[in-house]
C-alpha cells in the first residue's frame, strides 16, 4: 500500500496542477477575448473590407515596394492573428495577398498565415474546451471521435475544400476531436490551396471586383465541392472494401 504521506503529497500535487491549469485557461481565454474586443472596439474590420482595401491600395503597394520583407512578415502575422482569433476578413486578406505579392507568392504567404493561424485556433479550442466536452458528452461522442480519428485527413481535406463549412468553425470543432496536430496542419495546408489561389489570382484584378460573390461564383463553388467529395473517396473505399471481405 502507498504510505499516507505519499498519498497526501500526490493529492496536493494533483490539486496544484489543476489550479495551474485552470489559471492558464482563464488567462488564455482573457487574452483571446481581449484581442477580439480590441478588434471590434477600434473598428479594425473597416480595413478588412473590399472598400477599405481599394481605398488604401496605392499606400499598400508603395509600402510593399519599399519594404518587401517587412510587408511579407506583417502580412503573415496579420493573417495569423485574424484566423487565430476567428475574426472576419480572411477572404479580404487573401485578395490583398494576391494584389500585393502576386498569385503564386500571395497564395504561399496566405497558406503560411492561414495554416499557422488555424493551428493556433485549433490548439486554443483543444486546450480550453476539449476536456469539458468529453466529460459532458464523452459517452455519446465516443463513436464519432473514433471514426473521425481513423479518417481525419480525408475528412479535414473535405471540410477545407468545400466552402460551405466556415473556416473558423472547422478550426474550433477540430480542436474538440482527437486528431493529431500534424494531421490537422497537413490537411489544412493542402486543403486551402485551391481556394487561396482563386482569391489571390482575383486580387490581381482588384479594381474590377465589386463583391466577393463575383469571385465565389456558382461554378467555382461547384468545383470546390467536387474536389471536397473526391477527398472522401479513400474513406468510402475502406468502408465498402471492409464490408466485402
Amino acid at each position: 500500500m502507498m504510505p499516507i504521506q505519499d498519498t497526501m503529497t500526490t493529492s496536493i500535487q494533483s490539486s496544484t496542477s489543476q489550479k495551474h491549469a485552470g489559471l492558464g485557461k482563464l488567462l488564455l481565454g482573457l487574452a483571446v477575448g481581449l484581442g477580439i474586443a480590441v478588434f471590434f472596439y477600434f473598428d479594425l474590420g473597416a480595413f478588412l473590407s473590399l472598400d477599405g482595401l481599394k481605398a488604401n491600395r496605392d499606400h499598400l503597394l508603395a509600402f510593399t515596394a519599399a519594404n518587401y520583407s517587412s510587408a511579407v512578415v506583417i502580412f503573415v502575422i496579420g493573417y495569423c492573428a485574424v484566423v487565430g482569433l476567428s475574426l472576419p476578413g480572411g477572404a479580404i486578406m487573401t485578395l490583398a495577398g494576391g494584389f500585393l505579392f502576386g498569385s503564386v507568392l500571395g497564395t504561399l504567404y496566405v497558406n503560411v498565415g492561414a495554416t499557422v493561424g488555424a493551428t493556433l485556433a485549433f490548439l486554443v479550442a483543444r486546450y480550453l474546451l476539449r476536456d469539458w466536452v468529453e466529460q459532458k458528452f464523452g459517452s455519446r461522442l465516443g463513436p464519432i471521435q473514433e471514426g473521425f480519428a481513423k479518417n481525419a485527413f480525408s475528412y479535414l481535406m473535405t471540410l477545407r475544400l468545400i466552402p460551405l463549412f466556415p473556416f473558423f468553425l472547422v478550426n474550433m470543432v477540430s480542436g474538440l476531436t482527437r486528431v493529431s496536430v500534424g494531421t490537422y496542419m497537413a490537411a489544412t495546408s493542402l486543403g486551402i490551396i485551391p481556394g487561396s489561389f482563386v482569391f489571390a489570382y482575383a486580387g490581381r484584378q482588384l479594381g474590377t471586383i465589386n463583391s466577393i460573390r463575383e469571385i465565389a461564383s456558382a461554378n467555382v463553388l461547384t468545383a470546390f465541392t467536387l474536389l471536397g467529395l473526391l477527398a472522401l473517396v479513400p474513406v468510402l473505399y475502406k468502408k465498402f472494401a471492409g464490408r466485402s471481405v
